[in-house]
């Protein structure tokens, strides 16, 4: 009685036999195969090369998008560069806060950007950066492990901007001390388009500005 060979087990012998079409050359020109690309039956050594040709075109496609990302990558390492040169120009300290705005806003194209300090050392508590603050936006602000991208659901830091009823999303960034755990001010970024700050964004280079802009702002507190 001769034994049913199910599809598994046929693909298992030709696995643990790589040597059988060696062994057995006539049988690769009699094996035929329907081709979803030209839509009829084509060789085993078409097929592979179908396939073959397929993971190429995917691979480009691949590299395409990393050098594509690569390339978005260095433009905005650029941009971070430009940003923080022009902080460490600045020619005072009470300069600061409004070069570091203006050069979110012109470097990066951010079309509204402002920032809030508390416990600024006295010489600054006139200035606008060190208006008052609610308990609530302070309570925000340290609760905040890194930038927060989203809708602006009416937020109050957002109301900080001029242009309020503009903005439709933000990213929020805390401004603490290296290694504090509490936070000493809020960056708070904005644009008119929802899909400018998304709750799904990464946000690596967010949480760079965030830390070189808290560092800045130190010179500035009590």
């Amino acid at each position: 009685m001769t034994a049913q060979l199910d599809s598994q087990s046929v693909a298992l012998y030709l696995i643990e036999h790589p040597q059988f079409f060696e062994e057995h050359a006539d049988l690769l020109a009699q094996v035929k195969l329907t081709s979803p690309l030209v839509g009829r039956a084509v060789s085993l050594q078409e097929r592979q090369m179908e396939v073959l040709r397929h993971k190429y075109h995917a691979l480009e496609l691949r590299l395409a998008e990393l050098i594509r990302i690569g390339h978005e990558n260095d433009e905005i390492a650029d941009k971070f560069q430009r940003w923080a040169r022009a902080l460490l120009l600045a020619r005072n300290d009470v300069d600061l806060p409004h070069v570091l705005i203006d050069g979110l806003q012109s470097i990066f194209g951010v079309p509204y950007a402002t920032l809030r300090l508390w416990n600024v050392a006295p010489d600054f508590s006139h200035t606008w950066f060190a208006a008052d603050v609610s308990d609530d936006a302070r309570l925000f602000a340290n609760g905040l492990n890194g930038p927060f991208c989203g809708r602006n659901n009416d937020f109050e830091v957002a109301s900080w901007i001029d242009e309020a009823q503009a903005i439709e999303s933000v990213a929020i960034l805390p401004l603490r001390r290296d290694g504090a755990a509490e936070a000493f001010g809020l960056l708070v970024l904005g644009s008119p388009e929802a899909s400018r700050f998304t709750s799904d964004m990464a946000t690596d280079f967010l949480a760079r500005i965030g830390d070189c802009a808290g560092a800045a702002m130190t010179c500035l507190l009590d």
